[in-house]
């Protein structure tokens, strides 16, 4: 059975990332630990490191994906939990199984060579929860 290994990050959504890490990195002294545009999910990312875990800054670099409509309804704020799994395929279909309401039913591409899946906020609790298994799994 596929088990969570820990939580990876707190996504927040941001219109600029310099800007955001004006705050982030310089006020509250988180090293940036890594930058990455994404465009599999058409976004431009930069991790801050926090621990074992990290808070992602998130920038949509489209107007039509669901961060673009968070970002326009809200102007920046916390987007989504991640959570490291072991086995990302065995826990898509241990949800599954279970009717979780998965928003893709395959992996996506994600930072850093990760593989995610995402579940609809409607089964959890009102959060965006992502799943990732770590590259080279």
């Amino acid at each position: 059975m596929s088990m969570i290994k820990k939580i990876s990050h707190v996504a927040v959504v941001v219109s600029d990332i310099d800007a955001a890490l004006e705050f982030w990195r310089d006020a509250l002294g988180l090293k940036l630990s890594y930058a990455e545009d994404l465009p599999e999910q058409d976004a431009e990312v930069a991790f801050l490191q926090l621990g074992d875990s990290e808070i992602e800054l998130f920038r949509p670099t489209v107007d039509d994906n669901g961060a673009a409509r968070f970002l326009a309804e809200n102007k920046s704020g916390m987007h989504h939990i991640a959570l490291e799994v072991d086995d990302l395929d065995a826990m898509i279909e241990r949800l599954q199984s279970e009717g979780v309401h998965l928003i893709n039913h395959e992996s996506v591409a994600a930072a850093r060579g990760r593989r995610a899946v995402f579940v609809h906020p409607s089964s959890a609790s009102s959060v965006l929860v992502e799943l990732y298994e770590a590259a080279g799994k």
